[in-house]
């Protein structure tokens, strides 16, 4: 492995250390007569940290902190056994998107629009070329409690089958559609193949999170 690529790994494992920590520094939503949303930004897969710390930095030095209020790499914990031994280990919700909360049509700020755009490692926010979408504020907030294991999750009910089509009935997905792709009875979890930002997607949830079609 050449020295570069291990400088950018070693810079992107610190940048997502700091966006774990991060989720549990969350800002409130400013109330300053603004209607802020959170918008997700298309990044290069393995350089969501740096795109977040990225952001955060060229916000500081042009004068625009109060333009973003907060930038995420939503993280979760990952339990896998190896050897026979539980690892907790952690994983990005959305690979290759940065979750960002913004004033409602920052495409109207050129400051702001052009500082986000001409971030490295950013392809483009979800939505049209010059229209960003945002992003459902109660999902966002399901993500984010999810994460922050303010959810109880209870002990699994049901039995599943390996591609069986199944509906997300809670969590950050909830309401999407999707085959199971993998099931893990030990844990009472399913990795469910679903479409999101238009592309298929595999999430992991907890049995008690779906229900049969």
């Amino acid at each position: 492995m050449s020295s570069d690529k291990q400088m950018h790994e070693q810079m992107e494992e610190e940048a997502l250390r700091e966006a774990q920590a991060a989720l549990s520094l969350i800002k409130p939503t400013p109330e300053d007569g603004r209607t802020w949303r959170w918008f997700a930004i298309h990044a290069h897969s393995g350089q969501e940290g740096n795109v977040r710390k990225h952001i955060l930095a060229l916000a500081e030095t042009g004068g625009l902190n109060d333009s973003i209020c907060n930038v995420l790499v939503p993280m979760e914990e990952v339990a896998e056994f190896k050897s026979g031994e539980k690892k907790i280990s952690k994983r990005k919700f959305f690979p290759g998107y940065v979750l960002i909360q913004l004033p409602e049509h920052p495409e109207k700020n050129a400051d702001l629009w052009h500082l986000i755009k001409e971030t490295p490692g950013v392809t483009g926010f979800i939505g049209s070329r010059t229209v960003p979408v945002p992003l459902d504020d109660t999902e966002v907030n399901a993500i984010i409690e999810e994460i922050k294991g303010e959810r109880e999750r209870p002990r699994p009910k049901v039995a599943f089958e390996s591609g069986e089509r199944v509906k997300i009935i809670e969590g950050p997905f909830s309401n999407f559609l999707g085959n199971i792709d993998e099931i893990n009875e030990e844990r009472g979890k399913l990795k469910v193949m679903v479409e999101i930002f238009e592309r298929l997607t595999s999430v992991e949830v907890e049995f008690w999170q779906v229900e049969k079609i």
